[in-house]
Formats: C-alpha cells, structure tokens, sequence
C-alpha cells in the first residue's frame, strides 16, 4: 500500500480524533455518538471525489469547527436518525472482505 498522502492523514487524524470523542461521551450514548461519527464521514466521503482536494479542504475546516463543539462537555447527545441506524446495522453486517473493498 502506497504512503498516505499529508491530506489523507488529515483526513485520518481528524476521523481518530471524532471517535475518541464519541469514546469520552455518556456511556449510554456512545453507541449514539458513534454510529452519527462514522456516518458522517462516510456519507461525505461518498459526496466528494478523490482528486476534488478545495472540497476535501472545505469538509475538513468543516469537520474540524464541528467537532470543537461536540467536544465541549456541555454537549451530551446527538440527533441519529433512523436512516443513520440502518446504514450502521448494515455496516456491522458486512463481513471483513467486504469491508476492504
């Protein structure tokens, strides 16, 4: 596998840091904090192609000013729809080949 690009590892910081986040939440809403962590990112990915690097800059900032607020501790919960569940009980149901695709 080629070296990570200085934007993928952006990209991959920034993902580390929102599930560590999600990790120091209410333990009865981390499964919560989760599933809306790693849909977000998933469905923005998919909105934006590779090479388009001013979009990916713009969704980083983005995440980025996002996330200083659901970092703060007054944040407690967040909205997950149930479109959001279903993606995330689809997801926990692909087995591991698929998920390297």
């Amino acid at each position: 596998m080629p070296p990570l690009s200085g934007l993928q590892r952006e990209v991959s910081a920034l993902y580390r840091r929102a599930l560590r986040m999600a990790a120091r939440k209410d333990p009865a809403k981390r499964a919560d904090w989760s599933t809306f962590v790693r849909y977000t990112f998933r469905t923005r990915a998919e909105s934006v192609g590779p090479r388009d690097v001013g979009a990916i800059e713009y969704l980083m900032r983005q995440g980025r000013k996002q996330l200083e607020l659901y970092e703060e501790e007054s944040v407690r919960n967040c909205s997950v729809t149930s479109e959001m569940r279903a993606w995330d009980d689809a997801q926990r149901r692909r087995s591991p080949q698929e998920l390297q695709r």
